[in-house]
């Protein structure tokens, strides 16, 4: 098996090089680039299986860096590292597409925990998700295989979490889709994290179905999320 290779972008000279090296020690390829200039143009020349970013960088924070990476590639796994543990910063960290937020200081076992468990989640989320079919939904056509959601000639690319979120919405057209269920198939885990990242993915397809007055997905408190069509028809 491939060694898997991690961006690391980090400005702090001792803690990079003491955390790159203590990844290195545990098998991964690990770049180390210490502002977000360097982080963004080591993506562009490298392949990587993870980027771990420091939000508080100079040159460019790791905010402006995630959003540029995930431009280049909507697919690669982020975990955020930082110092800032405001509630406001989680969830623009889930906006951007993260999928785990770290404040320091951490145990580095737990961060090598988490990233095991990022990429276990990456390499199994398409045997973990059924097979697709495509969904009309109002007067909405829902290509899963191609994360591909259409209305009157506009189309919209979902990110690979939002299309096997609205898929699995759509298997529970007009019943709850339970929470757990959604974490355990798409995030393969259940934690305070996760689920205000299930939160955050939710906003964003109410977003993507809002020139469907006829389509809406409630919170169904306690238990999960619906998606309804009202008079509408699914195939």
């Amino acid at each position: 098996m491939e060694t898997p290779h991690l961006l690391l972008a980090e400005d702090d000279p001792n803690f990079g090089i003491v955390l790159r090296d203590y990844l290195e020690l545990h098998d991964y390829r690990v770049t180390l680039c210490n502002d977000g200039c360097k982080g963004i143009s080591a993506f562009r020349k490298g392949q990587y299986d993870l980027c771990i970013l420091d939000v508080m960088m100079p040159e460019k924070d790791g905010f402006t860096l995630a959003r540029e990476i995930k431009r280049l590639n909507q697919e690669v796994p982020l975990i955020f590292l930082t110092a800032k543990a405001m509630k406001e910063d989680m969830l623009e960290g889930f906006k951007i597409g993260a999928d785990d937020y770290i404040t320091k200081p951490f145990d580095s076992e737990v961060l090598l925990y988490k990233i095991k468990a990022v990429l276990n989640r990456k390499n199994g989320s398409k045997a973990a998700v059924p097979a697709p079919t495509d969904f009309n939904i109002g007067q909405y056509h829902f290509q899963p295989k191609l994360r591909l959601l259409s209305r009157q000639g506009q189309e919209q690319r979902l990110s690979p979490k939002e299309a096997d979120l609205l898929r699995l919405l759509c298997q529970h057209l007009n019943d709850v889709m339970p929470r757990e269920e959604a974490l355990q198939l798409i995030w393969q885990e259940d934690t305070y994290f996760t689920a205000r990242s299930m939160d955050v993915y939710i906003a964003k397809l109410r977003k993507y179905l809002k020139q469907d007055p006829s389509v809406e997905i409630i919170n169904i408190h306690g238990q999960g999320y619906r998606l309804c069509v009202h008079n509408g028809i699914m195939l």
